[in-house]
């Protein structure tokens, strides 16, 4: 998303507004501020003005082309985002991205159109490029386009998309993958379907690659409508990610005994682990294609398939295991050695049954795509010890070799749970 009309239109506004940023020897120096305001600026000139409008579209033509004053300031523009991104990423502890943007592929596009139209696929219609696909159709039964170059020579979506597929799958210098995941919502089906079948048909994919929409449902708000703040914008996601710190925090401060009281950093971080956590696991436990309510109180919730039960469930087994090996809260966590199971209980049995399943639920979760169903696993899985702690003592079992055969039942079930919380 760093590329297109958008940025034409940021590109000729920072033109009038902050000319130093476009010139790479002062860009650095432009302090561009609060970037949501400055699309907002930008954008209404965009609607208001036609000058301006005109002036955008031929801007991205400019960038595609190379134009040193828009590469510069494009430049700042991306320089501030990842700035703001990489908060994000530090929150959510992502580490390793590559960055690929848009942009990365322009210089593959021209190819893209010339390949296109040398195997007699893309054609000109009302002076755009176009490549029309059987079984697409306008809902007057005309022939629907994907566009492929713009009358004014720009290019789009559906041209990066053929280039990044090109380079991911085919070229030298690409990733040579076997399998292309795209992660869009479901409103993007039909774009997809129409560019992986121009890149079959075009012969931009090897036999052996597989491409695959993922796509997801809505986010709305309790209400039912819209997930946006109150004067109808859209939620940040910092923001989100902060309010529900905000709330774990309150939540945890009202179980001490002063909680006026400064929080030690430990319990700090363990209110941005739940409060972070709640989010993640929350949007993960459902069905991604389904449209769901997004609500504070029933994902920062102690019941049901949240984190925060999850994170319990955790604590609570490794409070057992720091009984039974004779570790105090505070110190570091020793595991005990494992020791033949011995099954005297079925409760022992049905958890034991559950637990050797995890294998099987990644696999169909690496094959499906649905990791609400990894949730649902885990959930079950806290579910089962519930029941299994209730029928079978731990640290007042019968014989030893029973206590330490339900210790290692004890160990494996936190093993899970840390693995897939993680």
């Amino acid at each position: 998303g760093d590329w297109g009309t958008q940025f034409g239109m940021l590109v000729e506004h920072l033109r009038d507004e902050y000319p130093a940023a476009l010139n790479k020897e002062t860009s650095q120096d432009v302090d561009l501020g609060d970037l949501v305001k400055l699309y907002k600026a930008a954008k209404q000139r965009f609607d208001q003005d036609e000058d301006f409008k005109t002036r955008s579209r031929e801007g991205v033509v400019k960038l595609q082309a190379g134009d040193k004053e828009a590469l510069a300031a494009w430049e700042s523009l991306c320089a501030a985002s990842r700035v703001e991104y990489q908060k994000i990423y530090d929150a959510l502890h992502i580490r390793g991205l590559q960055e690929r943007g848009e942009s990365f592929y322009n210089p593959f596009l021209s190819q893209v159109i010339d390949d296109l139209e040398a195997k007699g696929l893309a054609v000109e219609s009302d002076g755009a490029t176009v490549v029309f696909l059987d079984g697409y159709s306008n809902r007057d039964g005309s022939p629907l386009p994907m566009l492929v170059r713009k009358s004014d020579g720009g290019f789009n979506y559906a041209t990066t998309d053929l280039a990044a597929i090109r380079h991911r799958t085919e070229l030298e210098d690409g990733e040579k993958a076997n399998r292309v995941l795209y992660v869009t919502d479901a409103g993007q089906s039909q774009h997809f379907e129409m560019v992986f079948a121009t890149a079959k048909k075009a012969g931009f994919l090897p036999e052996n690659v597989s491409l695959e929409h993922v796509p997801f449902g809505l986010v709305q708000g309790e209400d039912g409508k819209k997930f946006a703040t109150r004067s109808g914008d859209t939620v940040k996601l910092k923001d989100l990610l902060d309010e529900a710190v905000r709330i774990a925090g309150e939540d945890i401060r009202s179980r001490r005994n002063d909680p006026d009281e400064e929080l030690p950093v430990d319990v700090k971080e363990v209110i941005k682990t739940v409060g972070i956590g709640a989010v993640k696991y929350a949007d993960l436990s459902m069905n991604r294609e389904s449209d769901y309510k997004f609500s504070y109180e029933r994902m920062l919730s102690l019941n049901g398939n949240t984190a925060p039960y999850m994170l319990y469930a955790y604590a609570r087994i490794c409070g057992i295991i720091r009984k039974a090996v004779g570790v105090e809260d505070g110190n570091s966590m020793v595991w005990p050695e494992p020791a033949k199971i011995i099954i005297t209980d079925d409760a022992e049995l049905q958890l034991i049954r559950n637990l050797v399943k995890l294998p099987d639920v990644i696999s169909d979760v690496e094959k499906e795509l649905y990791p609400n169903k990894l949730c649902d696993y885990l959930f079950e899985t806290s579910q089962m010890f519930n029941k299994f702690y209730e029928a079978c003592p731990v640290n007042n079992a019968e014989r030893e070799e029973i206590k330490a055969s339900r210790l290692s039942l004890c160990t494996v079930t936190a093993g899970t749970i840390r693995l897939v919380m993680r």
